[in-house]
């Protein structure tokens, strides 16, 4: 099969994303100031209300690095990988931060970084002691786009689009134990919160893989819409919501009958989806292209199925993280180099931070 630019997805063309410096000073469109880019913090912060604690991670494909933000020492660091990470992850205990990707490189492919049959890694870093070294290397499949933990954060699932499957990773022993098949060209993964099955969104042939964790098996395939990229879970697991990337749309699953119930138009080009604690809320980054960016968040009331609101951040809005208090969102912005901070109670955007170049994935941890 083909493989595809994970930064836009197949099957649209890609055009070069803004050239990335170390340094550089550059106008946010979002909001009306300059921001200064590198390796220190580069934000601007809401001279009222409340401010997130712990700390945010992004994972930034186009730079081959991710970038760690300590929302309470307001510092700001972008550690190179040695990979080009898609998606960036905190295990379900806080232990560990997963990044996958494949291997960066400097011949080929106007981002840095090579697409390929080789196999992809999954690296394992202390996500409480983090300083870019990792613990771990592992090799996976071909194409790592996502990764989560189970439960117990034994073991961590990576879904390989260019092998239609998911490697299942034990981390103390660092090495892949079980390969399950899934749809075609699988991108996004999320655990059902009682972590007893994992959904797969496969963007080739418009369904969602349901895996019983246990069996390590694909009990159930979704018919859901065109190009599915992400999941997202409501946190007590009656639904889910999946983004149909070329639809503008997100598909609703009841997941006690496995049938898509509604649709919801959202805006241009859906990524990734996230819900709050309460099961309220579900947001939408909506990522546009390269070409034609799209900064908009689209917020949807669960119980209704309704946009209840919409969040203006910087261009290409791709991934989204949400704090456990259910107020602060963390989204990233493909085009902008950028990550947003949404207080979700008053609608404002309290602070900004420049990343590495490319951010795609975006993970929150407490500590």
């Amino acid at each position: 099969m083909t493989l595809f630019r994970k930064g836009t997805l197949a099957p649209r063309p890609v055009t070069a994303a803004i050239s990335h410096t170390h340094l550089a000073t550059r106008f946010h469109p979002a909001f009306g100031w300059l921001l200064a880019v590198g390796l220190t913090l580069a934000s601007t912060v809401s001279q009222a209300g409340q401010m997130p604690h712990g700390q945010v991670f992004t994972a930034n494909e186009h730079g081959a690095s991710l970038t760690h933000i300590q929302l309470d020492e307001g510092t700001t660091t972008t550690h190179d990988i040695a990979i080009a990470p898609h998606n960036v992850q905190v295990s379900a205990d806080g232990r560990y931060l997963l990044a996958v990707g494949e291997r960066a490189g400097h011949a080929h492919g106007d981002d840095g970084h090579t697409h390929g049959d080789e196999p992809g890694k999954l690296k394992v870093f202390d996500a409480l002691d983090f300083d870019g070294t990792p613990l771990a290397v592992i090799p996976v499949g071909s194409h790592p786009a996502h990764v989560v933990s189970d439960l117990s954060s034994q073991f961590a699932f990576v879904t390989n689009a260019g092998d239609a499957s998911v490697s299942v990773i034990d981390l103390t022993a660092r090495e892949v134990v079980a390969t399950i098949a899934t749809g075609e060209y699988p991108h996004g993964l999320r655990l059902s919160p009682d972590g007893s099955e994992l959904y797969v969104a496969n963007v080739m042939d418009g369904s969602v893989s349901v895996i019983d964790v246990a069996a390590r098996e694909e009990v159930a395939r979704i018919p859901v819409g065109a190009t599915p990229v992400q999941v997202g879970f409501t946190a007590d697991g009656a639904q889910l919501y999946v983004s149909l990337r070329d639809e503008n749309r997100v598909a609703v699953i009841d997941t006690a009958t496995r049938e898509v119930t509604t649709a919801v138009e959202v805006n241009r080009l859906p990524i990734q989806v996230y819900g709050t604690p309460d099961s309220r809320l579900m947001l939408v980054a909506n990522e546009g292209t390269s070409d034609e960016p799209d900064n908009r968040v689209s917020v949807i009331d669960t119980a209704t199925q309704q946009i209840v609101a919409t969040h203006e951040v910087g261009a290409g809005a791709h991934g989204i993280s949400i704090d456990a208090s259910g107020r602060f969102a963390f989204v990233t912005s493909l085009f902008d180099d950028s990550l947003s901070i949404i207080d979700l109670t008053t609608g404002d955007i309290v602070a900004t931070h420049a990343t590495g170049h490319g951010p795609n994935g975006v993970t929150w941890l407490a500590h």
